[in-house]
């Protein structure tokens, strides 16, 4: 995530093709919209279908909501800041967050598109049906919310000042993290893991770098 220069305006091209280009943007909103659905009719077959308690598929859910925490960590730590010589693995890692890094601004791309998000999303609920058989049901709907708010999180840490004081350090850490060193901070919704594990930045170490964190900033 080494580039020799931030651009704080346009977007990255991805593809050469307008159409796939198109299919690369989306808005908050619209992920949102596509999910709650399948995960209320989720949540509402585990009860009424599938007979379990109201306790028994809120523990799981929350499970499931905590468990993405850890997926989020070790997916932007060791996937999305890959280091490798492969030209293939270059260009998939800039597609999935390199460009982010690149072009910090850019708001449509901060939650991954419908259509590749519901095909990654029906492989990864039927990796967990395998895993787990009708617990799925509970478990899909935690893990995708915990997603949502990833998502939603960081499109407001690059969008706005933190709302309450207690979230200040969870918005230094991912501004440090464009800034200062992408070998740290891999928290967006959560700075848990990166306390747990020593990648959370000694933010009374750190002086604040307010031009920096208005670079990161979306165009008011």
């Amino acid at each position: 995530m080494k580039f020799e220069k931030i651009k704080n305006k346009g977007q990255a091209r991805l593809f050469e093709s307008r159409y796939l280009e198109m299919l690369t943007k989306t808005h908050p909103l619209i992920i949102w919209g596509m999910y709650i659905p399948i995960m209320g009719y989720m949540l509402y077959y585990s009860y009424n279908t599938l007979g379990n308690s109201l306790g028994r598929i809120g523990l799981v859910f929350a499970g499931a909501l905590f468990f993405w925490t850890f997926f989020e960590y070790i997916m932007h730590r060791f996937l999305f800041h890959l280091v490798s010589e492969s030209p293939m693995w270059i260009r998939i890692i800039y597609v999935l967050h390199g460009n982010h890094h690149e072009y910090p601004r850019d708001k449509q791309r901060l939650f991954m598109p419908p259509v590749p998000s519901l095909l990654l999303s029906s492989v990864i609920f039927a990796i967990m049906y395998a895993v787990m058989q009708s617990m799925a049901f509970m478990f899909f709907p935690g893990f995708i919310l915990g997603y949502l708010i990833y998502g939603t999180m960081h499109y407001a840490i690059h969008a706005w000042n933190p709302p309450f004081k207690f979230l200040k350090p969870l918005w230094r850490n991912h501004h440090l993290h464009h800034y200062k060193s992408d070998d740290k901070g891999f928290g967006v919704s959560s700075s848990f893991w990166d306390r747990v594990f020593g990648t959370f930045f000694d933010l009374d170490k750190e002086k604040e770098d307010k031009e920096k964190v208005k670079s990161l900033m979306f165009d008011k």
